[in-house]
């Protein structure tokens, strides 16, 4: 990942040092057209653009965990507003308590609280 994240910000320095010296140009003369520069610049937007599709074919499938998993718990809580924020116990232990307390008559047969 680290990896990705360096290649991917050395792509888009390299973008930024190719179109800062056009912009600083005067936009009244026009360029002489430069082809090693052009066909440069199109390797670079190609490369790029095979970059950004690889990430995102690499991270769709996190996604659809994440999606799963979020709909998992979304489900098992319901409306998130009925508890209180977590909380960290010194163990380590984290606690979510509802806002709510479940009367004994709530709370689903078989299942002893700890």
């Amino acid at each position: 990942m680290k990896q990705i994240l360096r290649t991917t910000s050395l792509a888009l320095v390299v973008l930024a040092g190719l179109t800062v010296p056009s912009m600083a140009e005067d936009t009244n003369s026009t360029p002489a057209e430069n082809p090693e520069l052009s066909e440069g610049a199109e390797l670079l937007n190609r490369g790029f653009q095979l970059l950004l599709e690889g990430l995102a074919n690499e991270i769709e499938p996190m996604a659809d965990k994440w999606a799963d998993g979020w709909a998992e718990l979304v489900e098992r809580f319901g409306d998130l507003n009925a508890y209180h924020p977590p909380e960290t116990l010194p163990n380590g232990d984290i606690i979510i308590r509802r806002r709510v307390p479940l009367t004994p008559d709530d709370a689903e047969p078989g299942e002893t609280e700890l």
